[in-house]
């Protein structure tokens, strides 16, 4: 029942906005084609758990058919995917609700006896409720999900459990795939430029199978041969005597954390069964998250350990740190292909992660990086080439500039906030200052990987100028100092003071701010034709 090899059971709307239902190998096959602009029930928390499900299935069926490009038609792709599974002629593992649990259901691991079905005892209601999403109100997104539970919400929240759900307290495990317990499974590939969903998830695929061998040899913990691909397929009870060891999967495996399964009511509507389990069901205690996943960064300095990305998401100053800093090992996924290295196409940088608290949840991030937009040269660099270093070096100063110029601005709106006295700047004043220095964090950020670019690509005798205009360009107040300045005038309007001490305040702060950025801890360059004022 509701087998979705066959059956159409996944929403996704066409380019042109018309909304299809297609069975899993009719996906991959419009996918192939790029006719899939959005999957109707998958919600962004949820994106990476859906690509990543769909490009290491699609590999591993590719590498065990032996085929070197992906089908293009749904009957390919059919074959192929049957091929993961040869023992279950009934297609168990693609169906969402198998009665005997003894064999498996999609992502829902059989048990070893009937007995164990007195073991799931906590009811699962709607897909909301069984999502990694922790929510404290009842959204409209979720009242929504609650009531309509069409089957491919079930489908997406499986997936996103099972790959990308950390510890949940006793008997909750997470998967194998993160540093910890409380990490994340961040993700960073590359994306043609301009292209879908279907782009990202061919050319993903397509790396996987060139750089297959190269994950191998980087993680001699696998089996040259091949383990197990689908974990969902094999029996298991929750006891520690089954924990599995790395040495029994595939590199590519498809995990599963948590023993659920699917039923009917009477009304014929779908609900969930939970167990808790005596252990993980990868022994992953030694690797600590060193799987070899294909979208995470791995830090260079701390013997390969992977990132977990914290509260703060993916800003420009953390993304250049991955990309050009040298401290970071790129993912396989974060690499060019050899085509793409012979490509002058421009590129992306796709990177994704929920981030995970201890029992909550601390927010969805994704960015989206043009690569190569302004020059193929920037493309090499960006993309971990020769130049990637001189590339580095130019982002840590743009990076260094900007704090400079957050440091001067927050103790000019410090001296505001303390009535215009630099001698009474108290805790409380500081703190007053930090959303206006994330103000100028968020504009920098818009246009930094552009601005960067652009200064790359260009004649080293352009640099300098470039670099000017991007810190000051009075013509347009387009750059970061002007918007500094604008964020004091804000800042000095709008923060309180007693009025017989406003003018002291905003002059003693403009002053200080002025100052400051044409001495010599400040930008004295940039001031220094047609501005004596010197430093004040």
């Amino acid at each position: 029942m509701n087998n979705f090899l066959t059956e159409p059971l996944i929403r996704y709307r066409e380019s042109g906005g018309k909304l299809r239902q297609a069975s899993l190998p009719k996906v991959y096959a419009v996918m192939m084609a790029e006719e899939v602009e959005t999957f109707s029930a998958l919600r962004p928390h949820q994106r990476h758990a859906w690509h990543a499900f769909l490009v290491q299935l699609g590999a591993m069926a590719m590498q065990r058919d032996g085929l070197d490009t992906p089908p293009s038609d749904s009957e390919g792709w059919l074959r192929i995917i049957r091929g993961l599974t040869p023992d279950y002629p009934d297609a168990e593992p693609w169906q969402l609700v198998v009665e005997d649990i003894t064999k498996p259901a999609f992502f829902q691991p059989p048990a070893l006896t009937k007995e164990r079905e007195k073991d799931f005892k906590n009811t699962v209601a709607t897909p909301d409720d069984l999502d990694m999403l922790v929510t404290s109100k009842n959204h409209d997104l979720k009242a929504e999900v609650a009531e309509q539970a069409h089957a491919d919400y079930w489908i997406f929240a499986l997936v996103t459990l099972q790959t990308m759900e950390g510890f949940g307290g006793s008997g909750n495990y997470g998967i194998s795939r993160m540093n910890s317990g409380f990490g994340n499974r961040p993700a960073f590939s590359l994306a043609p430029s301009g292209g879908g969903p279907g782009a990202h998830v061919r050319r993903d695929i397509e790396a996987l199978m060139e750089f297959r061998q190269e994950i191998l040899d980087n993680n001699p913990h696998y089996p040259d041969d091949g383990g197990a691909a689908l974990l969902w397929t094999l029996p298991w009870d929750g006891t520690s005597g089954e924990v599995m060891q790395p040495n029994r999967l595939d590199p590519l495996y498809v995990e599963v954390c948590r023993r659920i399964r699917l039923r009917l009511d009477s009304s014929g509507r779908i609900y969930g069964l939970r167990a808790t389990s005596r252990a993980a069901r990868i022994d992953g205690r030694n690797l600590k998250g060193r799987t070899g996943d294909p979208w995470t960064p791995i830090n260079s300095k701390r013997d390969g350990v992977p990132l977990t990305l914290s509260a703060g998401g993916f800003n420009y100053k953390r993304v250049s740190d991955y990309l050009v800093s040298g401290d970071w090992g790129r993912s396989p996924l974060l690499r060019p292909t050899s085509k793409e290295l012979r490509s002058p196409d421009p590129m992306q940088l796709v990177a994704r992660a929920m981030v995970r608290g201890n029992g909550k949840t601390e927010g969805y991030h994704e960015r989206v990086v043009e690569i190569g937009h302004k020059g193929h040269r920037a493309k090499s660099a960006m993309l971990g080439g020769a130049a990637s270093q001189e590339l580095g070096e130019i982002a840590k100063s743009r990076i260094e500039q900007v704090g400079k110029t957050q440091r001067i601005l927050s103790h000019a709106i410090q001296v505001f906030a303390a009535r215009g006295d630099s001698d009474s700047i108290s805790q409380e004043h500081r703190n007053l200052a930090r959303p206006w220095l994330s103000r100028l964090d968020e504009i920098v950020d818009a246009g930094f990987f552009d601005d960067l670019q652009t200064e790359f690509e260009a004649d080293a005798s352009k640099r300098d100028s470039i670099r000017h205009r991007w810190l000051l360009n009075d013509e347009d107040r387009s750059g970061v100092i002007n918007h500094a300045r604008s964020l004091l005038h804000d800042a000095t309007e709008s923060l309180g003071c007693p009025s017989i001490y406003r003018y002291k305040a905003r002059v003693n702060a403009e002053g200080l701010f002025e100052g400051r950025l044409r001495g010599n801890s400040g930008f004295p360059d940039l001031f220094r034709e047609g501005d004596e004022e010197g430093e004040a």
